[in-house]
């Protein structure tokens, strides 16, 4: 009997489920789920940096994912023998004694504070705050030392501190909480409790602030300096993490009625979406590989032996095995990368949301048509025209910072800006400008690995950006002036989780090894372009100029603010 794996991954907007053929690598069924309440925006307030998400969206998108992948593929249920889940992160939730989400259980079901806190979701920033000066100052070992040197509103405590001093009712009702990677593969489980749980190392390391070095979490003696909550909290979670090549348990009886699976299948531990997407494209040492989505998520490994003696300051994390077993994987990105053209997006639909496709003259059909024609070359007609544009030609100079900074050195309170501005300037020009910003804050992470010490030779780009865009990835090989490759699977992340799997279920005997035969090939490669380096180089520098400009005057606003206070 052949032996198949599946790899669940848990986007921003959507799950998607792939059937892998074990011995192979070869994609046997795949199917997508988008979010039905996060596509309607519940429980989010954009003004405010608030992004949370109902846990039935994703337990609906599980069901209806691996249920399609396993009924038309017509493989045996006993053939499938494993599942990992990969999600965003941090996106943690709060969950009672049972492990159940509170947006589950009575007078929580509408409570946007009881829903899974997004990755995205900057609400946290001045306890972000808090925490940094606490750990630079409380006297004691720095916590944060090990996730970059600067904790981020975007990450696991900030966020469980914001939503406990907001909102009494949860903290009250709120056990633990879990990240959405280790809560999913929890709820798919048989006869486990959240003690003897096996949490994520992954998503510990690089959010928690865990380490073995200081015995696991941060100590309730820091953690109660913040709020004694925290403190009370840290013996609801958890002392010990586990890789995600280890057993997390077996499909419990229920799940494996609703997916058409047996109870013998093996779930993996969870891990994040970028870390298992790293797997998916074979990473390995002095490879540094690109999620290219909303955000980026950058991803390399190391030998112990490099990082033994050194933190990478300005990162989010260097962690033994969050990635590879036996590897210290390292962790940078960028808040926005897509994010931040998709907002440009919606600038320039305005006026066709508002005007054109609210016309009398267009009949409802028309309107559907034309709405469709335009997505599907929006960013294809903008980016040929902004390619186009001669080099003589004036291009403004943008920072990529409309999600605040993840790396390097993490400030979620920065802004985006553009300047060089003129009559001339049209839509194209301003396109342009912000597909270079987005290269060069991708050039400013390149930049810290190699000042700290960790060499990268070769970019691989993964996801829907890296394949669809030649303009982009061309724009970024000349930037980054390295070569970069492109995965050819569009679901590298779920394809890495099946290589988690895949080792958990004793199919193979490390994640190397079923990487080499289950990772996916590569299809384009984009070299720089000796004759446009120089142009990149000068944009670069006025780049650099413009983020020096607008984060002191963001920091000198501020004092002023608190000052005022």
């Amino acid at each position: 009997m052949k032996e198949y794996v599946i790899g669940l991954d848990y986007g921003s907007d959507s799950v998607r489920a792939v059937l892998i053929d074990a011995s192979n690598g070869h994609e046997i069924e795949a199917e997508v789920s988008f979010y039905k309440r996060w596509k309607e925006r519940l429980f989010c307030n954009a003004s405010e940096n608030r992004f949370r998400q109902h846990p039935l969206d994703h337990l609906e998108g599980l069901e209806n994912t691996i249920k399609a992948v396993v009924s038309r593929s017509g493989v045996p249920a006993a053939s499938v023998k494993g599942i990992c889940i990969d999600t965003t992160g941090s996106s943690p939730i709060p969950v009672n004694a049972a492990g159940i989400p509170l947006s589950l259980t009575e007078g929580f079901e509408e409570n946007p504070n009881a829903m899974m806190v997004l990755w995205k979701d900057h609400t946290a920033i001045a306890e972000a705050n808090e925490i940094n000066e606490l750990a630079r100052n409380w006297g004691g070992e720095d916590f944060t030392k090990y996730e970059g040197g600067i904790y981020s509103s975007e990450w696991f405590w900030a966020k469980i501190l914001h939503v406990v001093r907001e909102d009494q009712k949860v903290k009250e009702a709120a056990h633990s909480w879990m990240e959405h990677c280790d809560w999913i593969t929890y709820a798919l489980l048989e006869g486990i409790s959240l003690e003897n749980f096996k949490r994520s190392r992954c998503a510990a390391g690089h959010k928690a602030m865990w380490h073995e070095s200081w015995g696991g979490l941060p100590p309730e003696e820091f953690l109660g300096k913040l709020d004694p909550y925290l403190a009370t909290l840290r013996d609801n979670l958890y002392s010990e993490t586990y890789t995600s090549d280890e057993i997390a348990g077996n499909l419990s009886a229920a799940w494996a009625e609703k997916l058409g699976l047996t109870k013998d299948t093996v779930i993996a531990v969870g891990t994040f979406d970028a870390h298992a997407g790293a797997v998916g494209a074979k990473v390995e040492e002095h490879t540094l590989v690109r999620v290219m989505g909303t955000s980026t998520c950058d991803i390399s490994v190391s030998s112990p032996e490099v990082t033994a003696n050194k933190t990478v300051r300005g990162i989010c994390g260097q962690v033994d095995g969050s990635v590879i077993p036996g590897l210290v994987g390292l962790e940078a990105g960028q808040s926005a990368f897509g994010d931040l053209l998709a907002w440009f997006k919606d600038v320039l639909s305005w006026p066709i949301d508002n005007l054109v496709l609210t016309s009398d003259i267009l009949s409802a059909e028309q309107k559907e048509k034309l709405k469709e024609e335009i997505d599907s070359d929006f960013i294809r007609k903008l980016s040929d025209a902004a390619e186009a544009i001669p080099h003589n030609e004036a291009i403004p100079v943008a920072l990529d910072w409309i999600n605040g900074r993840r790396t390097p050195d993490a400030n979620q309170e920065l802004e985006a800006a553009i300047t060089n501005l003129n009559m001339g300037t049209r839509a194209p020009h301003i396109f342009k400008a912000l597909v270079n910003a987005i290269c060069f804050g991708s050039k400013k992470i390149l930049d810290r690995f190699a000042y700290e010490g960790i060499e990268i030779k070769t970019v691989v780009g993964i996801g829907g950006v890296a394949r669809k865009s030649k303009f982009i990835m061309q724009s970024l090989a000349n930037t980054l002036n390295v070569p970069i490759k492109v995965a050819a699977s569009d679901q590298a992340p779920a394809l890495g989780a099946a290589v988690y799997a895949a080792v958990a279920a004793g199919i193979y005997p490390d994640v190397i090894e079923a990487s080499k035969t289950l990772g996916s090939d590569y299809e384009a490669e984009y070299h720089p372009q000796p004759e446009h380096l120089e142009e990149f180089a000068d944009l670069m520098e006025r780049y650099e100029v413009l983020s020096q400009f607008v984060e002191k005057s963001i920091v000198k606003s501020k004092k002023k603010t608190e000052a005022h206070v």
